[in-house]
């Protein structure tokens, strides 16, 4: 009960707000994890919020591109990317992942759309800037938030990280990046990165150093020194704290309802970064 009264006024001021949850790390392998995850948003929308979920799903195309003895390679937490491990990629996100989420969202009572951003051209994409170095990995430079929104009315969109250029091309997006960008356009109240530790850490080998709260200028004075699978993450915040977005929170998908936590409750249990 006293959960439920602490719940009580974050729900009357969430009510009808926009939230994006990238969607990833061990809440995306665990069995409990996948089930509550899917319930928790579900009970997002029956208490009038709008969740638009982003998902990549690193752990699983890597799992999948060593069975077809595939080099697995990153550079600065971006997959090293060529248009078979792009393939391989849109097989795994698409032809699994998407479409488990999507029915675990419908069997946990709310419908749910699955999409990725060659679906009514949703990401406008262009290669990164060192393309050269990593092969096929897309920077998304536009988001048609017409296309989330007119779904968004009646269903929970649940979006892949792949992509498509204007000439054919298909590009791996990293999944961080995705969700900052969908969260700005679409000028969203909060945005969630669910990660595999317990939110920004002061030291990257102590989770006790977890960073409760902190802003977007402390965030960018930081980015220079971070390095791996982090750094895209913490970009994409800051990309969307840039865009508009109220606050960005950094949670520990590891923990049964940490979004629900992060949302609900006094005290939270990840990172908040404001602008």
């Amino acid at each position: 009960m006293t959960v439920l009264l602490e719940a009580l006024p974050y729900i009357r001021e969430f009510h009808g707000q926009t939230v994006v949850i990238k969607y990833g790390g061990a809440a995306m392998r665990e069995e409990s994890l996948r089930k509550g995850f899917a319930e928790d948003v579900v009970l997002l929308k029956y208490v009038g919020m709008n969740p638009v979920v982003v998902h990549g799903g690193g752990p699983e195309i890597s799992e999948y591109m060593e069975r077809l003895g595939m080099e697995v390679k990153f550079q600065d937490g971006l997959r090293v990317s060529d248009a078979e491990t792009v393939e391989v990629a849109k097989m795994v996100l698409l032809g699994k992942l998407n479409s488990d989420l999507v029915s675990r969202l419908n069997m946990a009572g709310q419908a749910a759309v699955g999409l990725s951003g060659e679906d009514g051209a949703l990401f406008e994409v262009a290669p990164v800037a060192n393309a050269a170095d990593i092969g096929f990995v897309g920077e998304i430079e536009g988001v048609d938030v017409d296309v989330i929104n007119h779904i968004a009315e009646d269903y929970i969109p649940v979006i892949a990280s792949v992509a498509s250029d204007g000439e054919g091309n298909s590009y791996n997006v990293n999944a961080d990046e995705a969700a900052g960008k969908v969260a700005a356009a679409l000028g969203a109240f909060k945005a969630f990165f669910l990660t595999d530790v317990p939110g920004w850490l002061d030291d990257p080998e102590d989770e006790s150093s977890l960073v409760s709260e902190t802003d977007a200028a402390t965030l960018e004075a930081a980015l220079v020194g971070i390095e791996g699978g982090m750094k895209p993450k913490l970009g994409a915040a800051l990309d969307a704290l840039k865009g508009g977005v109220g606050s960005v929170h950094i949670i520990d998908g590891r923990k049964p309802h940490s979004l629900l936590l992060e949302l609900f409750t006094d005290s939270g249990i990840g990172t908040k970064v404001t602008p």
